[in-house]
Formats: C-alpha cells, structure tokens, sequence
C-alpha cells in the first residue's frame, strides 16, 4: 500500500491496546517485508509500520543515495530523512495509532537514515534500533535526545560499517543527552542471534519506561 510522501509499505496492527509501534527499516536490497520477522521478535504485540525505501541503486533499494561504499550523498540523505520523517508522521495518523511512542528499527542503511531521524528530526522518534549502522552525518545544531533511548548492535567485524563507526556514534548521540547501550557481537554485517536477544530484553525496559513517561 502506499500512504502519504508515496512511500510502498506494509502495515500490520497492533495485537493489543497500548503496544507500541515499531517503524521498520531495511538494508540495502531489501523491503518492506525484510524485518517483520525480526520486528516480532522484538515485540510480538507491537504495530508495524515497515516502508520501502524509494532510492534504486543497480535495482535494489535505499534510503538515500552514495557516492561509494560508506561515502553518502549528505545533500540527498537530508532530503531523504525529512521525506521518511513526514511520511511517518502522516502514515501514524492515517492508521489512527498513537506516532509519540515511535521506536525505529533499523539494519545497515535502515539504521543509517534512523540515526539521521534523530539528529534532524528528533520530534518523531522516542527510541531506536540501530543494527549495523555508520555515522550518517554531522549534525549542524544543537538537538535534545534526552527524552530518547538507543540501542546500537555492531560486529568487531563488520567490513561494512566498521566498528569505530559505532562508538563514534553512540558518543555523538549520548552527548546529545541520548540513553545510549552499545552491544558488540563478534561477527561481521548482520543481524546476530546474540544481539537480538541483547535488544529484546533493552526494549523491555525501554517500554515500560515510555509508558510510565509518555510524552505530550
């Protein structure tokens, strides 16, 4: 189906009053289907909102485009966020569910444009999943992430998004007030077993926190 902003996606409700709602957001190649199964496991009651991304690089799908491996186009990223970000908004209406809860999950260059969410549009998501992911981009002003949880999965041995990429990032969103727990599996670029069960039990807490301290 499409919504809002003309992004495909799949949306599937939640199984019970009150769960939250989970914006899903698939690597390179993938789509919307790609991390429903990982999306349950983290939540099996939560909402799912799980887009396609609308950029084709040699017909497999992104986010935004690059210049190369690991050098992105910023201006087109930018462009990108606040499209994905608008979209999500309009999409969360559309459903009537409640959008100021919103925990992102992301692997690889899902992560990397829910990274930017929060550095361009922090408004929108209360927590985030960020498996795999790089720094997207140096934010130009001062934001508030106190009110945000993040939970950041890489591998000591990742050739895609090496791992000073991730501890660059967890510093750059903690400074920025961010609640921010780095989990290292030893593998390369994927979605570990042992990093999955790391994030479920994170997003435990986080839920119980975000329904004790819902925001305006």
């Amino acid at each position: 189906m499409t919504a809002a902003g003309g992004f495909v996606h799949h949306f599937e409700p939640a199984r019970r009053p009150g769960a939250p709602t989970l914006l899903l957001l698939h690597g390179t190649g993938g789509d919307e289907r790609d991390l429903l199964e990982v999306g349950r496991a983290l939540d099996p009651s939560a909402a799912l909102l799980s887009p396609r991304g609308k950029v084709s690089e040699a017909g497999m799908s992104r986010w935004f485009r690059r210049h190369a491996e690991g050098v992105f186009d910023t201006e087109d990223l930018i462009a990108r966020t606040h499209e994905l970000a608008d979209f999500t908004r309009a999409a969360t209406a559309e459903q009537g569910i409640d959008g100021t809860g919103l925990i992102a999950v992301g692997f690889s260059n899902g992560a990397n444009i829910a990274a930017a969410m929060l550095l361009l549009r922090p408004e929108v998501l209360r927590a985030a999943v960020l498996l795999a992911p790089m720094v997207p981009l140096e934010p130009s002003a001062a934001i508030d992430l106190s009110e945000v949880a993040v939970f950041i999965g890489a591998g000591r041995s990742d050739p895609v998004a090496p791992a000073d990429q991730a501890e660059v990032l967890a510093t750059m969103l903690a400074d920025r007030g961010a609640a921010v727990e780095l989990h290292w599996h030893d593998g390369g670029h994927g979605v570990d077993p042992s990093t999955l069960r790391a994030a479920i039990a994170w997003l435990s807490k986080v839920r119980a926190a975000i329904a004790a301290d819902p925001l305006p």
